[in-house]
């Protein structure tokens, strides 16, 4: 169970196009290291979760994941970003996002998707992430 501080809390978000798609956005500010929103969805299996595949898998242990598909799961529309504002904190088994910064009003939501997702969904057609594009334009 999410721990009862985090639970209930609704951060005022939206969802709207960013630099790379959809992107989540806060209109409020968020302050350092507080809890912003939880990754949810279907818990699968190991053997289940390779079977199903997907852009929107979350491993949470060696045997268990998170199907975040479902687009109920606010959450799924944090991108990517090599500069992160936000990072995640597994919990008892729940995805939970934090801000590595305080966030400003109309700032869009950003995690490192780590090194394996990054590999397999991102490198292979550029990363589009604000620090990479503008390095590239050096």
């Amino acid at each position: 169970m999410l721990p009862k501080k985090y639970q209930g809390l609704n951060r005022h978000l939206m969802t709207k196009r960013s630099a790379t798609g959809l992107g989540l956005f806060t209109k409020e500010r968020i302050k350092k290291g507080e809890f912003i929103i939880e990754y949810t969805g279907t818990i699968l299996n190991a053997k289940e979760a390779n079977k199903k595949g997907g852009k929107y898998l979350f491993e949470t242990s060696k045997n268990r994941f998170i199907d975040g598909t479902t687009r109920s799961n606010t959450a799924r529309y944090i991108n990517h970003s090599c500069a992160p504002n936000c990072e995640i904190d597994i919990i008892r088994g729940h995805v939970c996002v934090f801000s590595k910064r305080t966030i400003e009003p109309g700032e869009e939501l950003f995690y490192d998707y780590e090194k394996e997702y990054f590999d397999e969904h991102i490198k292979p057609f550029g990363c589009k992430c604000t620090k990479c594009v503008s390095k590239n334009l050096k």
